[in-house]
């Protein structure tokens, strides 16, 4: 699932319009517009204004229409997203929702000033496949949706470890020597020896993911079951469920300590 910035405009909205907002997270333009322009017109055919239930109605029907074992994988998922992001500390969750057209949608905004050290590289990746990492602690097996397409988190991942491996500095062959991006697909399918590379950096990158997961089970646990039930959380009930959680294993371990 894919994340991205949120504007500050966005963040700034009337706290009428917000609600609409985070709904609306993780949709495209056009299919908030198609969305839209379906609720006027069924307005219409009623005679009568366009109300914001009808808006709020369009842009969570697909929440609606998901059954709940569906809902609390995505769930899990897009919190084991949101809890690498905030505990790796190189983002700030803003968005958080399940239902979208996307199925899941988990919106950051990227922290600014951090040094971009291959440790954070691998931090990146771990975010990445920090969602189909939650689905294996928690399910056992991952589903489909880390995949797909060119924008999914194995998509990204990829290309974030591909990037590692030929034009940062940080390839465990030829390290100093660069390679086009543009080149990037082409060479994972013709050099094996770059594809293996870069297949286990991913690999220790989901490692990274599923201990971090496993440290924090409770807090995973806590902040899927809240977005199942809410469908959308913004960034700031995302950051004190997580607090809160932290803030009480660490209390339980102090008192656990002999």
């Amino acid at each position: 699932m894919d994340n991205t910035h949120l504007s500050a405009a966005a963040r700034d909205l009337n706290p009428v319009l917000l609600p609409l907002a985070l709904a609306a997270a993780g949709s495209t333009g056009a299919d908030i517009e198609r969305l839209i322009r379906e609720a006027r017109q069924k307005a219409r055919r009623e005679r009568r204004q366009l109300t914001y239930s009808d808006i709020n109605a369009a842009l969570t029907v697909g929440q609606a229409a998901m059954p709940p074992e569906l809902v609390w994988r995505i769930a899990v998922h897009e919190a084991g997203h949101a809890l690498a992001w905030t505990l790796f500390d190189i983002a700030t969750v803003q968005t958080a929702t399940v239902g979208n057209g996307s199925g899941g949608f988990v919106e950051c905004e990227m922290r600014q000033g951090v040094v971009q050290t291959q440790t954070w590289l691998n931090q990146m990746i771990a975010c990445a496949l920090a969602g189909q990492a939650a689905e294996k602690l928690i399910f056992g097996e991952a589903g489909v949706g880390a995949g797909g397409s060119e924008r999914s988190d194995l998509a990204r991942a990829t290309r974030f470890a591909t990037d590692a491996e030929t034009n940062v500095g940080f390839g465990r062959a030829q390290p100093l020597l660069y390679r086009s991006l543009d080149e990037q697909p082409s060479m994972l399918s013709l050099d094996r020896q770059l594809a293996q590379h870069v297949h286990e950096r991913l690999e220790a990158s989901e490692r990274m993911a599923l201990e971090l997961l496993s440290l924090h089970h409770a807090a995973l646990l806590a902040l899927a079951t809240r977005l199942a039930e809410a469908k959308t959380l913004d960034g700031g009930e995302v950051r004190a469920l997580l607090a809160q959680e932290m803030n009480a294993a660490a209390t339980g371990s102090k008192k656990a300590a002999p």
